[in-house]
């Protein structure tokens, strides 16, 4: 093995050392071990990110392992979406009031799952087989689900099992379209490997079915509509970290196994029509979120709504395939993480501040909690697009890359559902944050609730810092050897 393999394979069984340990420590030492251990991997993940992008035009390809340009730009998400989403969990956790196992078991069993989670998370930009691709991201739906239903409550169990079972059926498909794969290659399953896909050997009938099979199983883990119907529920129950991790991380995570695919199967099917699809798929998740994003609903519900949008732009920047849009896309996939991973953390303590938020919605949290409301601004104005957000520019880098590749038709589209979807959000974020304050609110500036806002306060200063650095990076992006290596393929 070379030394990046070694620290791929450590980056994995860290986090999943961590869990382990999380089990079996005495309960006084739970938390401590946790957070020993998530500090150990983001240290080994962005390291192998950094190693992975510096020196993008010399992947590390194997049968059962890919470190490249795609993998460098997922890893350095989902490590810092799963460092800030376990180092915030104590302050969730010390108001969170139920569970599905007993209170002395919460916090074992809790950073137990999470850990095991992020540690496949990790593994999935890594796979460099198909069937393994899908066997990880099947076990991300085991555990994850666990996480949604969390709470114990009657609403979180029942988003739990409508995630488990929507998405598995999802991928279900995608295992159909996978064994039309493997029959017709060579090497069978073992065949399964990216850079063999292109051997497919039974025809380009055959091809496109099973990449239609594939790519429309995939969207009902990604949350593009109109296979989406599990997103909404699913972040609105599961706590707050969860949250964080399953729309900043888990879905660009099987975007990216989306995006390979239509990379390694593009000789056989033609690349034009494996791109159609994902245009197409961008386009849907569009126009579905549109309308909801100008309805007034409960925050987390709004959040989930907004990554129905994200993914369908990254779908739109992915399908379009030219230089400027593939830098919109990397740019995208960062800028609304950090959006909104922020916006999912200032949920535990806007629950405990207005607990009617769960299933109402608020206005005027910046009146009444002056912080929290800044926090929420950054992270609602990050994700409609306001400048300088980052996701201004990768939206403008897209819509320039569709023009640019001939589709002007879609483009346009794009365009007048962004606009409108800019609309929506922004009016959100008016009147979350500087609306009219509830009239049975009682909580002033320094009510219940805040005790916990220090953190993420904290996390706002950096994300609002790290997003405008994205933004003055982004046009320099569009020319280096980072993107060049996401065009020629994956891997």
């Amino acid at each position: 093995m070379t030394s990046l393999q070694i620290l791929a394979a450590a980056t994995v069984a860290v986090p999943m050392m961590s869990a382990l340990a999380a089990a079996l420590v005495p309960a006084g030492w739970v938390t401590r071990a946790a957070l020993t251990g998530t500090v150990a991997t983001a240290v080994l993940a962005l390291c192998l990110a950094g190693r992975a992008v510096a020196d993008p035009g010399h992947p590390v390809i194997g049968s059962w392992i890919v470190i490249d340009a795609g993998s460098g730009l997922l890893l350095a998400v989902i490590a810092m979406t799963g460092l800030t989403s376990v180092l915030l969990s104590p302050g969730w956790l010390r108001g969170a009031t139920g569970s599905v196992v007993a209170a002395r078991h919460r916090h074992r069993a809790y950073y137990t799952v999470l850990l095991v989670f992020w540690a496949i998370l990790l593994a999935v930009p890594l796979a460099g087989n198909l069937g393994v691709a899908w066997l990880l991201v099947e076990a991300t739906t085991a555990v994850s689900a666990l996480l949604v239903g969390f709470s114990g409550r009657r609403h979180a169990l029942e988003a739990g099992w409508k995630y488990l079972i929507l998405t598995s059926l999802g991928l279900g498909v995608a295992l159909l379209g996978i064994v039309i794969l493997a029959a017709g290659l060579p090497g069978g399953a073992g065949g399964l490997t990216w850079q063999h896909l292109a051997a497919f050997g039974s025809g380009k009938p055959a091809a496109v079915t099973a990449y239609l099979l594939l790519l429309t199983g995939l969207a009902a883990k990604i949350g593009w509509a109109p296979v989406h119907n599990w997103l909404p529920d699913a972040h609105s129950e599961a706590p707050p970290p969860a949250s964080a991790m399953l729309s900043a991380a888990l879905l660009p995570a099987v975007l990216l196994i989306a995006w390979r695919s239509e990379r390694a199967l593009a000789p056989v099917i033609g690349l034009h029509q494996a791109q159609r699809l994902l245009i197409m798929f961008g386009l849907a998740s569009l126009a579905v979120a549109v309308p909801f994003l100008w309805r007034p609903m409960p925050f987390k519900r709004l959040l989930a709504y907004s990554s129905l949008e994200h993914m369908g732009v990254i779908a739109l920047g992915v399908g379009f395939g030219t230089p400027l849009a593939l830098a919109g896309v990397a740019v995208h996939i960062v800028g609304h993480a950090i959006a909104k991973a922020l916006g999912f953390h200032t949920a535990a303590p806007l629950l405990a501040h207005e607990p009617r938020a769960a299933s109402h919605p608020v206005t005027g949290i910046g009146r009444t909690a002056p912080a929290l409301g800044t926090a929420m601004g950054i992270s609602l104005g990050a994700l409609s697009g306001l400048p300088p957000s980052p996701l201004f520019i990768s939206e403008v880098l897209i819509l320039a890359g569709g023009f640019s590749s001939g589709r002007s038709w879609a483009a346009a589209v794009a365009a007048i559902l962004l606009a409108l979807g800019f609309l929506g959000l922004a009016h959100a974020a008016i009147e979350t944050v500087a609306g009219k304050a509830h009239k049975r609110s009682k909580h002033g500036p320094d009510g219940p609730g805040l005790a916990g806002l220090g953190p993420v306060t904290a996390l706002a200063g950096v994300s609002a810092v790290l997003m405008l650095l994205l933004a003055a990076a982004a046009p320099w992006l569009t020319s280096t050897g980072f993107i060049a290596a996401l065009q020629r393929g994956m891997p």
